[in-house]
């Protein structure tokens, strides 16, 4: 009975987070303003208008690669500066070109810029290892690889976890007639739920250490959701593995496995280095900004990104260029997204200070959506509401907005409230896997393997797999770990 008592809540955000997704987005949504010295946006006289620039990008994202394939290849980041000139030119007309400038600024210097040379480095860095040898493509192999990678999802971060793991099992399952279902799951596995036990796993949790939750916290309180979510899908995988490589049949689909090796080893001392500087940045407060373009950066965020891009540059010139033509490493799918993700940061800046205006908002009636009786917070809302928000839009903006609707205050979330503060963490990590733009790495993976001849579904196709495999398993972890 606990359990069917937490179902209308549940089912009604399910409905009412796809509005909310409306103004939802990949920047900081209570951080943007609050870094300004000059104006400010009110987001309270702001209409939902504003976020059609949002839309019309996130559609192109989901159609354009479908319908205008080589259009979009060629193309792509002039569509994303399209649509961020749609809003910004009439935004910088109606409320001022200083308004637009400090608000785009900070949302550049504080969140996409730290975003992208995070990825940035670990993509490098990764792409400098090589594991030598052949791993089978036979199920069993296949189904370790994947849990392997996503215990190694929450130390090496979703990121680096992914960018070494998914050239091998390329290679792997290179002779597969059916293969594309493996690097979804991949995707499913290695590049999100893996990342949840510890704030270096996923960039959520990172900006929760960042508020003042402890380092360990995620690992204590997500590790029973996701060993449940994991083990479920690993199973299903090994079964749906084995009945297409039956299919298949025996020919060089099943290649015999050879010896295994690493090369650019460095790059793995390169890889804690990067974690230490991520570190460093939550740990050490000096309490020293440096004012860039009039926005107040903090030394140790500055001192960090400069850090992420001395590894990279040594990376690059310690790592053989044997193992990067082997690894088949390219500049183009960290150049996607890093464009995309551009157009998206700008483009969202309204839809932000809409959602930072809270109940003064244009949105503000269905945030009422997240309470449960007595104004207690209803943590099942929470999970799915920031679950399918994180499915739209960059899953670590969204973890921070509804981490301050939850109050904002990480002892009081830690303590009283660790079941929403685990319900938000876990939707945030969890269903960036839903779609493409839920998570960077997904994007990252779908360009590797799409360099790579292998035809990875469309927007909305990959969609349908989340939703038919996963769908169904998010209902058990709610019912499990969430109702209330």
């Amino acid at each position: 009975m606990h359990a069917l008592r937490a179902t209308g809540p549940v089912l009604r955000t399910i409905s009412t987070a796809a509005a909310l997704a409306a103004s939802a987005g990949p920047a900081a949504a209570a951080e943007a303003s609050p870094h300004l010295v000059g104006p400010h946006l009110d987001g309270a006289h702001l209409g939902l208008v504003w976020t059609v620039p949002f839309f019309g990008l996130l559609l192109s994202i989901a159609l354009l690669p479908l319908l205008a394939h080589r259009f979009w290849h060629d193309h792509h980041g002039k569509v994303a500066a399209a649509w961020a000139a749609l809003f910004l030119v009439p935004f910088a007309y109606r409320h001022g070109l200083a308004l637009a400038a400090a608000e785009v600024a900070a949302t550049l210097l504080h969140e996409y810029l730290p975003f992208v040379i995070l990825l940035l480095a670990l993509f490098v860095v990764a792409g400098g290892v090589r594991l030598t040898g052949r791993l089978s493509g036979r199920p069993a192999s296949n189904t370790a690889l994947l849990a392997f990678g996503t215990l190694l999802a929450s130390f090496a971060g979703t990121t680096g976890a992914s960018v070494l793991l998914i050239r091998p099992l390329i290679a792997a399952n290179a002779a597969r007639r059916r293969n594309v279902h493996v690097f979804v799951f991949f995707i499913f596995l290695v590049s999100n739920i893996g990342g949840a036990l510890t704030p270096l796993g996923d960039p959520p949790l990172f900006l929760g250490f960042l508020a003042g939750v402890d380092f360990f916290w995620p690992t204590r309180h997500l590790l029973l959701p996701m060993l449940v979510l994991s083990g479920a899908l690993l199973a299903i995988f090994f079964a749906l593995d084995t009945y297409l490589a039956r299919r298949d049949g025996p020919a060089p689909t099943l290649a015999a496995a050879g010896p295994l090796g690493l090369e650019g080893k460095l790059n793995l001392l390169l890889l804690l280095g990067v974690l230490g500087a991520v570190l460093m940045s939550g740990l050490w407060k000096p309490g020293i900004e440096v004012p860039i373009l009039g926005v107040p950066v903090a030394l140790e965020n500055l001192v960090r990104d400069v850090l992420l891009l001395a590894i990279a540059g040594l990376s690059l010139k310690i790592t053989r260029a044997d193992i990067h033509q082997a690894n088949g490493f390219s500049w183009f799918p960290i150049a996607e997204v890093a464009k995309l993700f551009a157009g998206l940061f700008i483009t969202i800046v309204p839809a932000i200070a809409i959602l930072r205006a809270g109940p003064e908002g244009a949105l503000g009636p269905m945030l009422r959506v997240l309470e449960g009786p007595g104004g207690v917070p209803a943590n099942g809302a929470y999970f799915w509401a920031t679950g399918l928000i994180s499915s739209v839009l960059d899953n670590a903006p969204t973890y921070l907005m509804f981490f301050n609707l939850a109050g904002g205050d990480a002892a009081h979330l830690m303590g009283a409230l660790a079941g929403t503060l685990a319900a938000i963490s876990a939707g945030a990590v969890f269903m960036g896997a839903n779609t493409y733009v839920g998570n960077a790495p997904n994007f990252m993976v779908k360009s590797i393997c799409e360099a790579r001849g292998i035809k990875m579904p469309s927007f909305f196709g990959f969609m349908l797999w989340s939703a038919a495999i996963l769908g169904p398993l998010y209902l058990v972890e709610t019912f499990l770990f969430f109702a209330r």
